[in-house]
Formats: structure tokens, C-alpha cells, sequence
């Protein structure tokens, strides 16, 4: 029987021109993935391509692709860092080159790009029910931690204003400011941990907004998110929290109300947050304020660069996720 070309060349940079092809082959290979997990009727969306302009402009060379004898993507992986904290998502293989080798092709180049950025920190998430990526990414060093458990509440009516503040309101000098000081205080908690260049680019795309949590002119806890629709062609609906980092469980409680009178004022009908449930008191908190669970994942670490926990009672929560 006749074969196809198996020819693969790659990694290539991914670009922003490729974001209609990436968008078919994530739509594609995460549809097939739930169909082998006997979810036949569920189809993956495409997202909205100022969302993929945000992730590969912060992974810059860490945007991998692989194209077929065509020219057209056949498999992409999307490695990122923040400071020394490395990970890697969403990749894919397309569905009609699976099993030929090529996603080890792919986990390996991610890995040795992040150690070339002096990642301590390496890892990714996987859906906790499909045994076979887990088996698969183990087999490659990465080992199971705990859950990110995706938890939302509906914003039920406008909160009144706090001692908080979004960055975009302020001028840009006192926005840089804000942002130096954000940075240190996280570094204060998890060391040279930054997300200082996802904040900025947020900015840029005008894909949402850093809230900060001020006393006496020092943030005690501060908040990247997202509030332009994740999903092509769907209104915006609700807040995303990407980032996030809180000095103490007070802290953490003051900028979740921050969160929800932000999503008010944007007129959003809910905030989402991925809880990394390390932080057992966090999401112990979260369910009570009334956060439903609406989706899990899997956290993996790679061998020998596991993930700290945030020092002096802080929180820390960073999406591995776009």
C-alpha cells in the first residue's frame, strides 16, 4: 500500500503569520484527544488570535513548529519562561502524524530550549483522566505533583473601591514604577521568579490588565488578567486570572474582592482562577467565597527542577496555560 512523505523539518520559529494554521491543528488534535477519551461529541474552538499573539510573543524562540513536506505545521510546542520559571504548552502533534515519534521530537526540544534560558524551574499540564499522555510525558522524565483546578464565581453586583488599583490607569511612569515594585515582591516569595514581560505584553494587546493591591505604597498582592474573549468569534464574558501573587492569606482575600469589582466594573458576568492546589488554605477559601470547580489539570515537573512553594505564608499562582 502507498505511503505518504513522512519528511518533518523542524524546530522552525513559530509566527504570527502561522496562527491561522496553529489555530486548525490545536482545534483539531485537542478534538481528536477528547474523542479517544470517549468524549465523541465535544469539539475544541479555536481561539481568538490576539490570545496566541500574546502567547508567542512571550515565548519568543521558545515558539517551536515543525512542518511537513507541504510546508504546512504538523506540530508546534509553545515553551515559555518567567524568570527562571519554565514551562511548556500548548503543544500538539496533527492527528495523521501521531505515533511516528515525533511529540518526544517535540517535548525534547521544548526542554532543551528551557535549559538553555537557565529555567530552574521545568514543567507542564496534562489532562488528569488521559493515562496516555501521563505515561507518555513520565516516560520523558516528567513526574505527577498535584492538581490546577480551574474554579469560577459569578460577579453578582458592582463592589465598591478599594485600596486598589489597575495599572493601566496609571501614567506611564508610575506604571513602570508599579511594575518594578511588583517584581520585587514576588522575587521577595518565589526567587527570581518575574512576570514583568507578560504584564507588559497584556498591555499592549489590550487583552486585559495588572490589579494591584496597595498599603502605604507597597503592593501586597497584585494580579495579572485577561478580559478579551479566549474563544473566536464569542463575547467577552469573563475576567482570566493568569498571575498572581499575595503576601499573606489577608492579602489573597483582598484581591480576590479586587478581581471581582474589576470584572463589575468591566461589566463581565464571572471571574475564572487556576488554583494550584499546593496552596491548600487558597483554594479551601475560594470554594467557601462560593468558586465552583470547573476544570482540572494536571501539574508535571521534569526531573530535578520541581517547583518551589511561595516563602513567608505567601501565594502564588502562575497559569501554565494560555
Amino acid at each position: 500500500m502507498w505511503q505518504p512523505e513522512r519528511l518533518v523539518q523542524g524546530p522552525v520559529r513559530l509566527l504570527e503569520s502561522q496562527i491561522p494554521q496553529l489555530n486548525r491543528l490545536f482545534a483539531d488534535a485537542f478534538t481528536d484527544r477528547y474523542r479517544k477519551d470517549g468524549f465523541v461529541g465535544m469539539r475544541v474552538p479555536q481561539l481568538h488570535a490576539d490570545v496566541w499573539r500574546y502567547a508567542l510573543r512571550d515565548a519568543g524562540s521558545g515558539a517551536m513548529a515543525w512542518l511537513d513536506e507541504r510546508g504546512e505545521l504538523v506540530a508546534f510546542n509553545v515553551a515559555h519562561h518567567s524568570g527562571e520559571e519554565g514551562w511548556m504548552g500548548p503543544l500538539a502533534v496533527r492527528p495523521d502524524r501521531q505515533g511516528l515519534g515525533l511529540g518526544k521530537t517535540v517535548i525534547k526540544s521544548a526542554l532543551d530550549w528551557l535549559l538553555a534560558q537557565r529555567a530552574r524551574v521545568i514543567g507542564l499540564e496534562t489532562m488528569p483522566r488521559t493515562t496516555e499522555n501521563i505515561g507518555f510525558y513520565s516516560r520523558l522524565g516528567f513526574s505527577p505533583a498535584y492538581l490546577t483546578v480551574t474554579l469560577s464565581n459569578e460577579v453578582a453586583e458592582r463592589a465598591p473601591r478599594g485600596s486598589w488599583l489597575r495599572l493601566g490607569e496609571a501614567d506611564p511612569e508610575e506604571r513602570r514604577d508599579w511594575l518594578a515594585r511588583c517584581r520585587l515582591r514576588l522575587q521577595s516569595a518565589m526567587a527570581g521568579y518575574d512576570f514583568t514581560r507578560e504584564q507588559e505584553l497584556t498591555a499592549e494587546l489590550g487583552l486585559g490588565d495588572t490589579v494591584v493591591v496597595d498599603s502605604a505604597g507597597a503592593p501586597t498582592a497584585f494580579a495579572l488578567y485577561h478580559s478579551a474573549p479566549l474563544v473566536e468569534g464569542r463575547p467577552a464574558d469573563e475576567l482570566r486570572v493568569l498571575k498572581l501573587y499575595a503576601a499573606s492569606p489577608e492579602a489573597f482575600h483582598r484581591i480576590m474582592t479586587a478581581l471581582e469589582a474589576v470584572a463589575a466594573e468591566l461589566g463581565l458576568r464571572r471571574v475564572a482562577i487556576r488554583c494550584q492546589t499546593s496552596y491548600r488554605d487558597a483554594y479551601r477559601y475560594l470554594i467557601e467565597r462560593g468558586y465552583r470547580v470547573r476544570w482540572t489539570d494536571l501539574r508535571m515537573w521534569w526531573q530535578g527542577h520541581e517547583e518551589p512553594m511561595a516563602s513567608g505564608g505567601a501565594v502564588v499562582f502562575s497559569n501554565w496555560e494560555i
